[in-house]
């Protein structure tokens, strides 16, 4: 595996860390345009992949059984914050099919935004499942089984056809076979799927370009992709690079945890995929960034918009500045 430094980040003027890391810019036939690193390295896609996890409860019929609007259908796709809209949201989607949040089994913590976290217990209010940053996710996959008849208790286990159904999506879209994707287990306790980055960039970018897909795929796709952009603060939240970069860039964009990142550019059929080998989300965000101003979607006019993800300033306790942490990478064009 080939392995290249993407940041580096240092204490003073000296070098102290590096970050190594894999960048895989792949259009929609699946030809290797821009790399970083090994574009075959074999990553968990976690977060990144709900995108093509709702893919699932549209091909379900459930998405228009239950009504669902396009607020809603963002928050399918989200790693939230936890917010008041977040949280509502949840119980819309699950309202709609008859449901509430006592059925979700993502697991409970504190919600992302801090703000947020500071309303409840300031309130006395005791987090839950439905605060989780995949509650969204799970409602999907709770309408889903519901509008099936499928059981409701097991939704989120390997074993239910709703997560056979996931892993055989995404393994449509990303043109690998199902049988050879590695499963393993998410923080919120689905089966989370691991394939090479060029596969899953190649998924990525035929969301941005609907009419390669086959049948009612296409109008679902658009679909997901029109609404993540047009309801970004949905499926993210409030001081969070996914609705930046969708509110000022022509892209759809989703995080997924322990540094892994992909962005479709629309209307391309281009698509990219990331990991960070250590994880690193904040070093993570700066790639992504000088990813895109590498490749001329950010720019001078846009930039300022992304520069509070674009360096890492590292701050004492007296809040001297100490260090700092700055990207150092080229994109290598494919022959």
């Amino acid at each position: 595996m080939q392995f290249e430094v993407l940041a580096n980040a240092y204490r003073g003027d000296y070098k102290d860390l590096i970050y190594t890391g894999h960048i895989a810019v792949v259009d929609y036939t699946g030809k290797l345009l821009y790399s970083c690193g090994d574009p075959d390295k074999v990553a968990f896609a976690r977060s990144s992949a709900k995108p093509m996890q709702a893919m699932c409860a549209f091909e379900s019929g459930a998405v228009d059984a239950f009504g669902l609007e396009e607020r809603e259908i963002s928050l399918l796709c989200a790693s939230h914050n936890g917010e008041e809209m977040h949280v509502e949201g949840v119980r819309s989607v699950l309202g709609k099919a008859g449901l509430d949040e006592s059925y979700l089994q993502c697991g409970k913590h504190a919600p992302l935004y801090a703000p947020a976290a500071k309303v409840l217990g300031e309130a006395g209010v005791a987090y839950s499942e439905i605060h989780c940053n995949c509650s969204g996710k799970h409602s999907g996959m709770l309408i889903t089984a519901k509008h099936l008849g499928e059981s409701l208790g097991d939704y989120y286990t390997r074993g239910h056809n709703v997560q056979k159904r996931i892993t055989n999506m995404i393994g449509d879209l990303c043109d690998y076979d199902p049988e050879k994707i590695v499963l393993g287990t998410d923080g919120c306790g689905v089966p989370v799927h691991a394939l090479p980055l060029r596969n899953f960039a190649m998924g990525i970018a035929r969301l941005t370009k609907p009419e390669c897909l086959p049948g009612e795929r296409a109008a679902y796709a658009k679909r997901i992709t029109t609404a993540m952009r047009k309801y970004p603060l949905m499926m993210s939240g409030s001081e969070r690079i996914d609705a930046a970069l969708m509110e000022h860039l022509n892209v759809y964009a989703k995080s997924g945890a322990d540094g892994y990142y992909i962005v479709g550019l629309m209307d391309q059929g281009i698509g990219i995929a990331l990991k960070i080998d250590d994880g690193n989300g904040d070093v993570r965000n700066m790639v992504v960034v000088e990813t895109l101003r590498q490749l001329g979607v950010i720019n001078d006019e846009n930039m300022h918009h992304f520069e509070k993800w674009a360096k890492k300033e590292v701050r004492n306790h007296k809040d001297e500045l100490v260090g700092y942490t700055l990207v150092d990478f080229t994109l290598h064009k494919a022959e």
